[in-house]
């Protein structure tokens, strides 16, 4: 039986007001909402924890807990929400570039939203990358936000972009077709488990906003604003009042991450 999902604590979460309707509108004010304030982050994957995909483990996890996730977590949370308010995204499985030295697998969960006759790319689960609003799938760039995004086709392809100094840069590329559920616990398994995932060997937490984007990789931490950079290695006793007072993170005392080990 799938779990009954609760819109109103979901809402309460991510600070989302007023009245929901299936538009374009309340698409932008959610997706902006859910991106700024459920950080993205991997702390059960570097604390061997299980990554559980269901709704309730979900709604326990990154609403009344108010812990983050990563990829497969926060889509399907943000698609089970997008439902209860009346619109229909599908989820479709994209290959990440961005930072890619070779082609890596298919591990990354994106949601393409009908509104108004034409699709939408929606995605609240790439990190202090990703997106900060819904893009449109025409080829045109949203410049709200910095820095400005567009998604492209290559063949039977499309491709997200992202624009750094005068440049379009992919993220990653997907085929615009629906997956099913049993798909992303295949791509999960091997994000969570596989010794050569980077989720497994890098603890990571990052959190956007439209005026700065926070990072941390291991002990780095960055603060980037457009293409600039501030950033520094912070010591061990730093790492974990980092997560609470800048991600919002509550972690407990004594824990260890794998990543960190040796």
């Amino acid at each position: 039986m799938t779990a009954a999902f609760d819109l109103a604590a979901y809402f309460r979460r991510i600070g989302f007001e007023g009245e929901a309707r299936p538009d374009l509108a309340t698409l932008r004010v959610m997706h902006l909402a859910h991106a700024t304030r459920i950080p993205f982050e991997n702390l059960d994957v570097q604390m061997g924890l299980p990554i559980r995909l269901d709704l309730a483990s979900l709604q326990d996890k990154l609403v009344r807990r108010r812990r983050g996730g990563y990829c497969f977590e926060q889509n399907t949370l943000f698609q089970a929400a997008l439902r209860a308010v009346g619109f229909e995204p599908r989820a479709c499985e994209a290959r990440v570039r961005w930072g890619a030295l070779e082609v890596l697998p298919r591990t990354h969960m994106l949601l393409l939203v009908p509104v108004g006759g034409q699709d939408w790319l929606a995605d609240v689960g790439f990190g202090g990358e990703g997106l900060l609003g819904p893009v449109p799938m025409d080829g045109s760039s949203l410049a709200a936000f910095s820095p400005a995004v567009r998604v492209v086709p290559e063949g039977p392809l499309r491709v997200l972009q992202s624009l750094h100094g005068g440049a379009w840069e992919d993220l990653y590329a997907f085929a615009p077709e629906a997956r099913h559920p049993v798909d992303f616990e295949v791509a999960n398994h091997y994000t969570a488990t596989h010794p050569e995932s980077r989720f497994v060997k890098t603890l990571t937490a990052q959190l956007p906003s439209p005026e700065v984007r926070r990072l941390l990789r291991n002990r780095a931490y960055a603060e980037i604003r457009g293409d600039v950079v501030e950033g520094r290695e912070l010591a061990m006793e730093e790492l974990l009042p980092t997560l609470r007072d800048v991600f919002g993170l509550e972690v407990p005392e004594g824990v260890r991450f794998r990543a960190l080990e040796g």
